[in-house]
């Protein structure tokens, strides 16, 4: 057994069930104190970025319960599903992803105008994403901060899909530690953000420009 698996297997309680994950909050009175983590990933726009006259309303991120759970996931194997003993998210998956992309848009200054669905703002597109991995998996022996997500841009006038993609974006932590471990999620979701940034700008423009051709 490596330092670092026998590292991880001490960090790790209990295999993951499905429903168990996603319902977990801070344990319970006697048991062993829960850190809560949160993350504030930092993105630059970048001067490539095209700058669009449309409105865009990002919808609220999608997941599974597995995925979606407060309790930070871990992948020792690639058949198994655990979490980290002793810490947890201070949001979902799913509202870190989408506040993430949320922010980037805003901040970055090409839009005429960026809400949330429902906001009550008419707009001409609409993001729509799911969050299908957040997790710290080790099948390099390393823990890298894995983040898959679905993305679907949609034409909003007659919900037409403008384009989709599936983004995954990785970053290896610079030791097996938990606190190591949410610096590398931090710096996936600012990869995921601009990435994803990035994409909706230029699928818009493109279809924006095709549709009035």
């Amino acid at each position: 057994m490596t330092r670092a698996t026998s590292v991880l297997r001490t960090a790790l309680v209990g295999t993951l069930v499905v429903g168990s994950l996603a319902g977990c909050g801070l344990l319970r009175t006697g048991q062993r104190a829960v850190t809560t983590y949160a993350v504030d990933p930092l993105i630059t726009a970048d001067p490539s970025w095209p700058t669009v006259p449309w409105q865009l309303a990002v919808g609220a991120g999608a997941a599974s319960r597995q995925v979606d759970g407060l309790r930070i996931a871990v992948r020792p194997t690639s058949h198994e599903l655990q979490v980290y003993k002793g810490a947890q998210w201070s949001r979902r998956p799913s509202e870190m992803v989408g506040d993430t992309v949320l922010r980037a848009l805003e901040e970055s200054g090409r839009l005429s105008a960026v809400a949330r669905v429902g906001g009550g703002v008419s707009t001409e597109y609409r993001l729509m994403l799911e969050v299908r991995r957040f997790e710290s998996d080790y099948a390099t022996g390393t823990p890298t901060a894995t983040v898959e997500v679905n993305a679907m841009l949609l034409h909003a006038a007659d919900q037409k899909i403008v384009a989709s993609r599936t983004l995954v974006e990785r970053t290896p932590a610079t030791d097996v530690s938990i606190p190591a471990v949410v610096a590398a999620f931090e710096q996936t979701l600012a990869k995921t953000g601009s990435a994803l940034t990035s994409w909706t700008l230029k699928a818009g423009a493109l279809h924006d420009q095709t549709a009035h051709r």
